[in-house]
């Protein structure tokens, strides 16, 4: 099942839900630019081969993000296909408020 959250509702679940899987599904180069802090690089075209490797368990909560939204919507859904059961797409960093590791 896929959640669609907006920026603060995502920010409180991370702060709220240390079990809580955060994926960013952009490219190498734009995670070394800047990411959220404890973010897991997953770029969207390798998800399909290396999803298993890390996000392991398809149990846990798991929210993936991009830079504008596009890619997490995608990542989401294929997620999901692949059997995940709690994904949360919170969209781009493009507006993000908050701080972010650069």
């Amino acid at each position: 099942m896929i959640t669609k959250l907006n920026h603060a509702e995502a920010k409180k679940l991370l702060d709220g839900d240390k079990n809580l899987i955060l994926v960013d599904v952009r490219t190498k180069e734009e995670f070394e630019e800047s990411y959220i802090e404890g973010a897991r690089l997953l770029p969207l075209d390798e998800i399909e081969e290396r999803a298993g490797e890390v996000l392991p368990d398809k149990n846990r909560q798991v929210m993936v993000y991009c830079q504008s939204g596009k890619r997490s919507k995608a990542a989401a859904e294929f997620l999901d296909n692949m059997g995940y059961k709690h994904i949360y797409d919170m969209g781009g960093l493009i507006d993000w408020p908050f701080e972010l590791i650069m």
